[in-house]
């Protein structure tokens, strides 16, 4: 049965931060807030866990997890980046955004787009998640919470868990993120082009 913590959106409590890492690094999955709504995440490394966000969201391989990232450096080690894409992802970042890259040999191949060689990558802005990449050192395997039949991803930390609580490890309730998942930014061509229009404005990028 999956754990369930309260932390504060604001200002997270330092023992709760080193607890839901400890899971993640002995393989768990957990949910948690971010700044668009809530997300699954595991380990990057950890092929186990990530087959089980699969499972949970039952997507193949062709489906685009996110490396959620501490920062543009951070992000930087997984994806290669020019100066075109790097001011695009400076102006956007830390926000609702995720952005497809062509990934670097850092990324395992089982991450990528099996033809294309593509990550996605994000950088949020939400203090437990920062909390949690600072405690954990590395970026987080991630994917929105959208369960397959469901047209909104999940907001109630206690529907989440009555649902999915033997599939989870844990649960990080932070009150209501909404429901609006980010907006996907293909980073991969000359001019920017959005995949799917969500909370992060488009303005940004001159569209």
């Amino acid at each position: 049965m999956a754990q369930f913590f309260s932390i504060h959106p604001d200002n997270p409590q330092p023992r709760l931060i080193r607890r839901t890492v400890e899971i993640v690094r002995a393989g768990g999955v957990i949910v948690y807030p971010t700044d668009s709504c809530y997300a699954l995440g595991c380990r990057l490394g950890d092929k186990a866990a990530m087959e089980r966000l699969r499972a949970i969201r039952q997507v193949g391989a062709r489906h685009h997890f996110a490396l959620v990232c501490r920062d543009l450096a951070e992000l930087a080690v997984y994806a290669r980046v020019d100066n075109r894409q790097f001011r695009l992802l400076k102006r956007a970042t830390p926000g609702s955004y995720t952005f497809i890259l062509k990934a670097t040999r850092e990324v395992p191949k089982r991450l990528l787009h099996p033809s294309r060689k593509t990550i996605g990558l994000r950088v949020p802005d939400h203090r437990v998640v920062h909390a949690l990449l600072a405690e954990l050192g590395e970026p987080l395997l991630s994917s929105t919470l959208l369960l397959p039949g469901d047209e909104l991803p999940l907001n109630d930390a206690r529907e989440i868990r009555d649902r999915l609580e033997h599939e989870v490890d844990l649960v990080l309730d932070s009150g209501s993120c909404g429901f609006t998942p980010t907006t996907i930014v293909d980073l991969t061509a000359e001019d920017p082009v959005i995949t799917r229009q969500g909370k992060g404005s488009i303005a940004l990028f001159g569209l």
